[in-house]
């Protein structure tokens, strides 16, 4: 969902922060990384601030959150506490979220008025234990986010050491030359503002024309809005298939890919090609293995994926735009094996995104049965024209908070009018899938799940 009529915008993304309000459909507690003693370790060091990357030759200045050892993020050993100092370097204040952990509410990144952002020079620390698994961080300070203030955070757990698999971690962005601001007047025909943001992330053309909707919802006949923004890049790990990270490999070697697609508002299909992949955990939570070569990732999710490689050879893992003929990625390549050009576009476009995935999943350890003490309903609204998004009718920030008591087993069910596929993440929560279009399912454990348009619902 995405804004208001009163000059508050919501993105896709917001819509996911809005979320907040929200408690999780069937709520649980998440076991801690497991099996490995707490370490006491030294206090780790994020520094935001602001880099400068080569786009397809063009320089762009863009926000990075760097870690300890110089790179996008942090890495977390087995039972190692999340302790971290966050220096504030970008000139402008910030703050950060650490989406899909579940800290103490104060810590949790959300601008609260009682967790007001990081002023620019300041530092501010953060102490609790983290879930092991595939995690990422972005900023909720403005429009930071769609200007790449976003990164990797990967917590290993003892089974991860045990498995001896070459980690190769795979981050997604869209990304344009234009700012914010320009591209959300754009949306909007107004002069944008600093405070709102965009549904989607940014794009160049601003085409706001049946070009961006030409897709079709099968069940109701009508098109769908997948795309509302050219971009002028799709990223790979900040790379472009113009000069496309290499990741050397063993000949026949075992590699977790580990995928974040941290976009703001582009949906990827992931293509393995010649490969034959098997995903054990989304947003984190394991699931009972699923082979493919192909994956649906929604925006903000993640996907662990094991690829054990069939010989010495070239291997492009490639994320196509939905709807699009756009695609992006990485290339893992046996230690001597020639890399050849990767086309940057496919012969056809994309299609929309589904469900095909979510269908297949299922948590390792699912919720204990239990019939919910209470139900919310919450109906996804909006269109592209005044550019307005609601749930259950109101405009963020002017909500009600769904209430819940500690202890109650809570479903939520969303219900998507709108002809857009929203990406719903609650803070603070995670929660399993428990229908799909009406269909019951015993699905995955996640933070972040993609409503399908007009009339698809899930529950939660």
């Amino acid at each position: 969902m995405r804004g208001s009529e009163k000059s508050t915008l919501l993105t896709r993304r917001q819509l996911l922060a809005s979320g907040v309000a929200l408690m999780a459909g069937t709520l649980l507690p998440i076991a801690r990384a497991a099996s490995a003693p707490e370490l006491s370790t030294a206090k780790l060091r994020l520094t935001a601030g602001t880099r400068t990357l080569s786009v397809n030759g063009k320089p762009a200045r863009v926000f990075g959150l760097i870690g300890p050892n110089g790179k996008p993020g942090i890495t977390l050993s087995p039972g190692e506490r999340f302790h971290v100092d966050l220096a504030n370097r970008t000139g402008t204040s910030t703050i950060i979220h650490w989406h899909g952990q579940l800290p103490p509410w104060t810590q949790d990144g959300f601008p609260w008025p009682q967790t007001p952002p990081i002023p620019a020079g300041d530092t501010r620390s953060y102490d609790y234990a983290p879930i092991a698994g595939t995690y990422w961080m972005h900023s909720h300070q403005g429009m930071q986010e769609q200007s790449l203030m976003t990164a990797p955070l990967i917590v290993h757990s003892a089974e991860d050491m045990r498995a001896d698999r070459q980690e190769v971690v795979l981050m997604l962005h869209d990304f344009s030359f234009h700012t914010p601001d320009e591209l959300l007047a754009g949306l909007t025909k107004s002069k944008g503002s600093q405070s709102a943001m965009p549904k989607s992330g940014m794009g160049n053309n601003m085409n706001m024309g049946s070009g961006s909707m030409g897709a079709m919802n099968m069940g109701s006949g009508m098109a769908m809005d997948l795309n509302d923004i050219d971009y002028d890049a799709f990223l790979a790990n900040d790379r472009t298939f113009a000069d496309p990270e290499v990741v050397r490999t063993e000949s026949g070697g075992r590699v977790r890919l580990r995928l974040i697609n941290a976009a703001s508002s582009t949906q990827f299909w992931i293509d393995l090609g010649a490969l034959t992949g098997t995903v054990v955990a989304v947003d984190g939570h394991p699931v009972r293995p699923v082979r493919g070569t192909r994956f649906l990732l929604a925006m903000a999710q993640r996907l662990d994926v094991l690829i054990d490689l069939p010989g010495k050879g070239t291997y492009p893992i490639v994320a196509q735009v939905e709807g699009k003929r756009a695609r992006t990625g990485i290339v893992l390549a046996a230690s001597g094996a020639a890399v050849s050009r990767v086309v940057a576009e496919a012969e056809e476009n994309a299609l929309p995104v589904d469900l095909s995935l979510e269908r297949r999943l299922e948590a390792v350890t699912p919720l204990a049965p239990r019939a919910p003490d209470v139900t919310h309903r919450v109906i996804l609204a909006g269109a592209m024209a005044p550019y307005a998004w609601s749930m259950n009718g109101e405009y963020w920030p002017e909500v009600t908070p769904l209430m819940i008591a500690a202890g109650q087993r809570v479903a939520i069910k969303m219900v998507n009018h709108t002809m857009m596929a929203h990406p719903m993440h609650l803070h603070g929560h995670a929660f399993q899938v428990m229908a799909l279009n009406g269909v019951p399912v015993a699905g995955a454990l996640r933070d972040t799940v993609l409503v399908p348009p007009m009339g698809s619902d899930g529950r939660f």
